[in-house]
């Protein structure tokens, strides 16, 4: 018989939780549009509403909710209908950030890289926030390659910077909703699929609607596509489940298998976030990070790379350069996140084996 495979990719997607595929079970026999009249459609209204409560109470969200298809069109909507005149987006934001605002001015992060600590470039945000033009930032919570939490988009510094020169600030929360605590923003992302809801899920948190051009169509104007209930219905419901702390393993599980994995390779990610974060960038001392993922994989792991794969040449991580990790680390480099299944055995195992590879 073989051995179960155990699954540590969940910064890409994690497994449905049970509570969530149960909602979504009761949210496919509520079938009507709910933007029609009738009774069938008012039901499904009603049930969306609900949704949209529940949502806003498990992430103690006191603004406005627009449900989306995922974070990539939410993240869509703020950089293109947000009222400002230029988008100013840190270096090491998500693809689909640079996709959603390709003319966007590139904050950088500063020279001393990610092994010591991944700080923000304030010089140059000061710079790009000194044009009169009214400007949106983005900036993301938690880096989803190296599970970097960025503390200092709650830093009143930051927070004073951006208010000062009335900017708007987006805070892409895909890899921290629903596990801690959002930081202050005037509009916040979330990705259902992250934790624990299904996949097409996600929502746009507006502070004040008066930031956002609408569109036209469902969510108050501000959607053009009919709202995906049952899966709204399941993300709700999977954000009910609590946050980080209510994962199968505790903090210091986590640390304890940073410890394990330093034993044998170096940590990309600076120490301890995996605790807080669940994810971490880690270099083997010898292995591409291509044969890394090839030979895990054999071995029943599912984890994924920091360096990605084009043309059949390992080219280095755009998120790595930024962060100054050197050529060499970067194409050693893989990802390993946790979620809310994960156990301590499951990465007991998992270090054992990553130590064998050497």
């Amino acid at each position: 018989m073989s051995k179960p495979r155990i699954y540590l990719d969940h910064a890409a997607t994690s497994p449905l939780r049970p509570e969530a595929k149960a909602a979504m079970e009761e949210g496919f026999a509520i079938w009507a549009n709910p933007s029609s009249p009738h009774a069938e459609g008012r039901k499904a209204k009603q049930a969306l509403e609900d949704a949209r409560v529940r949502v806003k109470a498990a992430l103690k969200w006191d603004g406005e909710v627009i449900f989306t298809s995922g974070a990539s069109e939410a993240l869509w909507i703020a950089l293109n209908r947000a009222k400002v005149d230029r988008s100013i987006v840190s270096a090491v934001e998500h693809d689909a950030v640079f996709r959603a605002a390709p003319d966007a001015e590139v904050l950088p992060i500063d020279n001393h890289g990610l092994l010591q600590g991944g700080e923000l470039d304030y010089d140059a945000l000061e710079r790009f926030l000194s044009h009169q033009e009214r400007a949106l930032v983005s900036v993301q919570h938690i880096n989803p390659e190296v599970g970097l939490n960025f503390y200092w988009l709650k830093e009143d510094k930051f927070q004073t910077m951006v208010a000062e020169v009335n900017a708007l600030l987006l805070a892409d929360c895909s890899q921290s909703a629903g596990k801690i605590d959002l930081p202050k923003a005037d509009l916040i992302v979330i990705s259902a699929h992250k934790f624990g809801g299904p996949i097409g899920a996600g929502a746009l948190l507006v502070t004040d609607f008066s930031a956002l051009e609408p569109v036209g169509g469902h969510e108050r104007g501000y959607r053009q596509g009919t709202e995906n209930l049952p899966a709204i219905l399941g993300m709700a419901a999977a954000l009910q489940c609590g946050g980080i702390e209510e994962w199968s393993t505790t903090r210091e599980d986590r640390r304890e298998f940073e410890k394990a994995i330093q034993q044998t390779g170096q940590l990309v990610s600076p120490s301890a976030f995996c605790g807080t974060t669940g994810i971490i960038a880690v270099a083997h001392p010898t292995l591409s990070a291509q044969a890394q993922l090839i030979r895990l994989d054999a071995m029943g792991f599912a984890v994924s790379a920091g360096s990605a794969c084009s043309s059949g040449t390992l080219k280095k991580s755009r998120v790595l350069d930024a962060f100054g990790v050197p050529d060499d680390v970067a194409a050693r480099t893989i990802r390993v996140s946790m979620g809310w299944n994960t156990t301590a055995e499951e990465l007991d195992a998992f270090a054992e084996a990553w130590r064998s590879l050497t």
